[in-house]
């Protein structure tokens, strides 16, 4: 069994590890998975997710609130957040502006004892770094004015030093409640640490319960063995999940090695599995043998990058299928080209509906019926076809079997090799009678172009047309008011199914409206970040990865 580490910093905080560092360290030391939980700050996540994505290991985002209870510092971690959820990025932003206020006070109260120091130069010491008291020590004794960093807190940092000034800190149930918010798991860090008496933590404990707290850090690094039962005979009385962390903070803790503490920390990787297990607990809120609808997005979510469904998620969805639930595909790609893909993969008795051209066709496979379809007007594929000559964009129309083209370039043929289509040449893609449902350009090479392009078109026919990116180089254009949101609305009023039991599975900027029409948005790991800010959950691996399974299988469970 392999170990793993939910309580890791960066130089993000106050850690002296880059991220890349981490993961380097954690493969190093054969770590299944990491967390990292900087101090109130997801700054580096985007960053170690991006490095790690290759790689043999997980990253956890996560992070540490600092908050206060009863005069002493607590601390709640996140584990599994999501960084992009605007409102707990709102609240952060104001907790560095009140940690920006209180260094400031900190620098003028050293200064006052002597100390040349201003906060522009902290600032330009520590570049991206939350800063701490810990960052001051440093300081302070890179500088020379002290011997140890332990004496830079006994003389001048401090809790009761001339120094120190305290910060304005949330309580741990207000931490509790903004976790739960970005869609985290809120676990109380460190309680031995705390020295609270029995009774007391058992009050904080019972508090942050009734709060939402649902871990507790049972195994860490400076725990004897009778603390660590403790611990988990509290979190047992509380139904509490144990998690575990050496609390690694790189040269900042010299004693504590990233996995193994002081020589002895080890986290089972199941601790990790039971967390996941009540992640998605949550994705299942009602009764398990209601009918939902799934809707799933083709490339970057149900197909891995080989345009493939692996074998796990291919069992996970059929067996949703059986158990009642409505397979979806829901895609920008023509009509003509899921046709292929689902009789590539078999998939003709999975899915009786396809919405195409990001729901401007929706068909039924079973039927042979079109059951809605909105088109754009030949006068507006001119106009923009005009648009695109004058700017060098390619652009191309489709018909219900080819993409229409007026030039074969490298753009048109990546196009329809992409999506296993063929393409016919015409000299006018708007032509009378060659209305279309989406119009599509192309760019492989300068994504600003196409960016400045889709300006001008909405602006040039705003209320008639809007725009969405599927990926860096295709900017798909649909009639105004037709998304993959309205599809997803179409279908669940066509099968008698409530909203509240829609999924929406995607990655992708022109899967925005679904996300945001769906009751369970979910986004692959893999997705933007405007897509995992609409996410009610993301997931734990890529697209190449399984990333559906686990949630499948959860919606399949008897």
């Amino acid at each position: 069994m392999q170990a793993i580490d939910l309580h890791v910093h960066s130089t993000h905080s106050d850690g002296t590890c880059t991220t890349k560092e981490l993961v380097d360290l954690a493969i190093y030391k054969g770590l299944k998975a990491i967390a990292l939980t900087d101090h109130d700050t997801t700054a580096g996540l985007e960053e170690i997710m991006e490095y790690a994505k290759d790689k043999n290991i997980e990253i956890i985002p996560g992070i540490e609130l600092s908050t206060e209870y009863c005069g002493r510092d607590i601390h709640i971690l996140g584990l599994y957040i999501n960084p992009y959820n605007a409102k707990f990025q709102e609240h952060l932003g104001t907790f560095q502006e009140a940690r920006i206020n209180r260094n400031r006070k900190m620098c003028e109260n050293l200064a006052k004892q002597g100390i040349d120091i201003t906060y522009e130069d902290l600032m330009n010491t520590f570049k991206g770094a939350v800063v701490t008291r810990a960052h001051y020590a440093r300081y302070l004794f890179d500088k020379g004015y002290v011997k140890s960093m332990k004496e830079a807190f006994e003389r001048y940092v401090g809790d009761h030093c001339k120094a120190f000034v305290p910060r304005e800190k949330i309580t741990p149930a207000q931490a509790v409640n903004l976790i739960l918010e970005a869609g985290g798991i809120p676990v109380l860090a460190h309680p031995i640490l705390y020295r609270f008496s029995d009774a007391h933590l058992d009050k904080l404990v019972a508090e942050l319960k009734e709060a939402g707290l649902m871990g507790l850090e049972a195994v860490y690094s400076t725990y004897a063995p009778s603390e660590e039962r403790y611990v988990k005979r509290l979190a047992a009385k509380y139904d509490l999940l144990i998690t575990g962390g050496s609390d690694f903070h790189g040269t900042n803790k010299k004693d504590i090695d990233l996995g193994n503490g002081r020589g002895h920390l080890f986290v089972p990787e199941e601790i990790l599995a039971k967390i996941k297990a009540v992640y998605l607990d949550r994705f299942i809120p009602y009764e398990k043998n209601t009918k939902s609808v799934l809707f799933f997005d083709l490339d970057g979510t149900l197909l891995n990058d080989e345009k493939t469904i692996s074998p796990r998620t291919r069992t996970a969805l059929e067996a949703c299928i059986k158990k009642g639930h409505i397979f979806v595909i829901s895609s920008g790609r023509a009509y003509s080209s899921i046709i292929k893909i689902v009789e590539r993969l078999g998939l003709e008795n999975c899915s009786p509906l396809i919405s195409s051209f990001n729901g401007s066709q929706i068909y039924h496979l079973e039927k042979k019926e079109m059951l809605h379809s909105v088109k754009l007007s030949v006068d507006i594929i001119a106009g923009i076809r005009d648009l695109a000559k004058e700017m060098g964009v390619h652009l191309q129309s489709y018909s219900d079997t080819h993409v229409l083209t007026e030039s074969i370039n490298k753009n048109v043929t990546f196009y329809c090799d992409y999506v296993k289509n063929k393409y016919e040449l015409l000299p006018d893609i708007a032509a009378k009678g060659l209305e279309t449902y989406k119009l599509l350009a192309v760019d492989l090479d300068n994504r600003k172009l196409l960016e400045t392009f889709r300006s001008k078109v909405e602006k040039l026919y705003k209320g008639k047309v809007q725009c969405f990116f599927s990926n860096n180089w295709f900017l798909e254009i649909l009639p105004y008011g037709t998304t993959k949101g309205t599809a997803l609305k179409f279908v669940c009023d066509y099968a008698g199914i409530d909203y509240k039991y829609s999924y929406a599975f995607a990655d992708a900027e022109n899967d925005l409206p679904m996300l945001e029409a769906a009751a369970y948005p979910v986004v692959l790991l893999n997705g933007i970040p405007a897509a995992k800010a609409s996410a009610r959950f993301i997931t734990f691996t890529d697209n190449n990865h399984e990333g559906l399974a686990p949630f499948l299988e959860k919606l399949s469970e008897d």
